[in-house]
């Protein structure tokens, strides 16, 4: 009778997992399992061709440009992410009042990406405030979107957009932290850097591997920014991976598409199961 319960304990967890569980099988392993099938068929016929829809896709030269950019936007935004909002969350956590101004810092999510581009537009167009500015006072105009300009523009849209998101998770961290250690750290006569590098930072890094988790598959959702201040065709400097499945997916070139999205999510898993080998790793040190 005692194993019993202890059975219906141990799997008493399935009935409120079931509902999510059945919309990622059916919205999310079921559609990309046909990506799968897709990739090596042909889009019209679906007649199997083997690799050749993926050695298509490699020899593409957009698809490489948008690789090559990707990978620099997400190299670049990804360490720039987590220290600028690091720093800030621990000059917050500092402040008296930080609990009452927590919720501002979710505003960035809350504006729409309509409204969001809108700002964009005004602030770094050729006819833009900045640009009126800086004729205004003799100097040259600049094409922000559509010189090297772009790139940090993008680059600038991502970290607004997720800054006030990850501070959150920063504070929620060092928040966590017990405050009765820094306290008697602070007794034995430690300073506020013995206590960061000592104590805090020690104590954040579940807290850095989720950021960075989240970080990096959001640096992957830029497209929409990008693609509604300079279109389909951007600069090649911000052509992105998003750019290149859009307009495959217009001239329905499906059979690629299949073949890059497989490309790309193995990437993208493998990177995440290398991170969580380093974490575990670095745990067990």
């Amino acid at each position: 009778m005692t194993n019993k319960i202890i059975s219906r304990r141990k799997w008493g967890f399935l009935p409120f997992l079931l509902p999510s569980l059945t919309g990622v099988l059916l919205f999310t392993f079921l559609p990309f399992a046909d990506s799968m099938r897709r990739s090596f068929c042909t889009a019209v016929t679906g007649d199997f061709v083997g690799v050749n829809n993926y050695k298509a896709v490699f020899s593409n030269e957009a698809f490489r440009l948008a690789v090559s950019n990707t990978a620099k936007f997400v190299g670049v935004c990804l360490p720039l992410l987590i220290s600028v909002s690091f720093i800030a969350a621990y000059i917050l956590s500092r402040l008296k009042y930080i609990r009452l101004i927590k919720s501002v810092l979710l505003f960035p999510l809350a504006v729409p990406t309509a409204a969001l581009v809108l700002v964009w537009q005004i602030l770094f167009s050729d006819t833009g405030y900045i640009n009126n500015i800086l004729a205004s006072h003799g100097h040259d105009t600049v094409s922000f979107l559509s010189s090297s300009s772009s790139f940090w523009v993008l680059v600038g849209s991502y970290i607004w957009k997720n800054l006030g998101y990850t501070v959150l998770l920063w504070l929620t961290g060092i928040m966590s932290v017990s405050s009765a250690v820094i306290d008697a750290a602070r007794v034995d006569g430690a300073n506020d850097r013995q206590i960061l590098f000592r104590i805090i930072l020690p104590e954040l890094k579940p807290t850095l591997y989720t950021i960075t988790i989240i970080s990096f598959l959001n640096s992957f959702k830029v497209f929409r920014e990008a693609y509604l201040v300079a279109g389909a065709y951007p600069d090649q400097r911000i052509y992105l991976l998003q750019h290149l499945f859009n307009n495959w997916f217009v001239n329905m070139d499906l059979d690629k598409m299949a073949a890059a999205a497989v490309i790309v999510f193995s990437v993208i898993f493998a990177a995440i199961m290398l991170l969580r080998k380093a974490w575990d790793k670095g745990e067990q040190l």
